[in-house]
């Protein structure tokens, strides 16, 4: 008899399992590079508030981008629905939990309105700024046209998972390579979690990856659905496409890990997994600046019949710039976020992010725990 063929599964790996072990040399932290280039805009820093509607708006976006960052605002959202979007956003702060969803599926029913999406655009241009949406697959060839007439600088193409190639029998679907040569921005898109996938994505002529499927705070993708890969493994898998695509092409494409980071360090061990940047949106949407007023819920959630979100309230901890720089008197690694890095870097010994992708990392399972009885015995006494 022949022996039975099984699945084979290997492990993989998310920020709480694995620990960034300390270089041979160590560098001051203030003479890191961290920034970050997207085609051929360069960002002093290599963050990005995600394109969720209870993070990013107008004026997020436009004090985001003058602390060095960039925000990209959500075309699938209020935003481009309403013209006044801030009523909508209070009203599902102050939902009931069990009727939030309801009311965010038939607040997202309303019709994307191509002349706020342009108002959207010229009124974070006109802060001086560099301009980045996010825009469905399905939405993408219609709206376009809309968006690049309008000035806007960065084109991020966002689903649950996005692929180099979409089969239907239904229509024409977009193609990621006409589409980079039908406008004259950087296209980043996302968001997959594969070498392949990755490695396809790439050879399209996009100019950045966005890596990561279920991770976030707010999505559900992971329950509803059970797809995903710890962030990690993810991060490490894309990161190595990114490497054969530059071996093949000569042409470097950053990837971006979107999602689950809570605090500086998840932030860090991303960047020793590969990472050129990093898409956060639960940390940012904390912000006193935050449109979400102390919430946040997932870009799925308003599906209108399999939603893949929930609302969550994160709460208000201080100012965007707190978050960034701090000071703070925080301890859990929330806010300072580029001290957080820079300080790992020079610990490290790296001078730049590429640098740090050579930073040894251990699988370390005991590393949230170990020699930390006293502060989780606290912790479980305040709730």
């Amino acid at each position: 008899m022949t022996a039975p063929k099984f699945k084979q599964l290997r492990r993989s790996y998310g920020f709480d399992e694995v620990a960034i072990v300390p270089g041979d040399t160590t560098i001051n932290p203030e003479q890191t590079n961290i920034e970050l280039k997207l085609g051929d805009f360069t960002l002093d820093l290599p963050i990005i508030a995600a394109a969720m509607d209870a993070v990013s708006d107008v004026n997020f976006c436009v004090k985001m981008g003058k602390l060095g960052g960039l925000a990209v605002i959500n075309l699938e959202g209020v935003q481009s629905r309403y013209d006044n979007p801030h009523e909508i956003l209070d009203e599902i702060a102050r939902a009931p939990q069990a009727e939030v969803t309801a009311l965010m599926q038939k607040a997202y029913s309303q019709p994307i309105k191509e002349n706020l999406v342009g108002d959207r655009i010229r009124a974070i241009k006109k802060g001086g700024v560099l301009c980045a949406v996010a825009v469905a697959p399905i939405n993408t060839k219609r709206v376009a046209p809309v968006v690049a007439e309008a000035g806007c600088d960065i084109l991020f193409v966002q689903s649950t998972v996005t692929t180099a190639r979409h089969i239907s029998k239904s229509y024409h679907g977009l193609v990621f390579s006409e589409l980079v040569k039908s406008v004259s921005m950087p296209v980043v898109v996302g968001n997959c979690v594969s070498y392949s996938a990755c490695l396809e994505l790439m050879r399209t002529g996009v100019a950045g990856i966005l890596v990561g499927v279920g991770p976030g705070a707010a999505c559900t993708s992971r329950e509803v659905l059970g797809i995903g890969v710890p962030q990690i493994t993810a991060t490490i898998d894309c990161a190595a496409a990114r490497d054969s695509y530059k071996e093949e092409s000569g042409r470097h494409v950053p990837i971006i890990t979107d999602g689950g980071m809570r605090k500086g360090g998840d932030m860090c061990k991303a960047f020793v997994a590969g990472a050129d940047g990093v898409m956060l949106g639960s940390v940012f949407a904390q912000a006193k600046e935050a449109p979400g007023a102390g919430f946040e819920w997932g870009m799925s959630q308003p599906h209108n019949s399999l939603p893949r979100g929930t609302r969550i309230k994160v709460g208000t901890t201080g100012t965007l710039e707190q978050i960034l720089f701090g000071p703070t008197s925080l301890v859990n690694g929330s806010q300072n976020l580029v001290g957080a890095l820079r300080t790992m870097m020079g610990v490290c010994g790296a001078a730049d992010i590429k640098d740090i992708h050579q930073a040894e990392m251990v699988i370390a399972p005991a590393i949230t725990t170990e020699g930390k009885a006293w502060q989780m015995a606290q912790v479980m006494s305040k709730s």
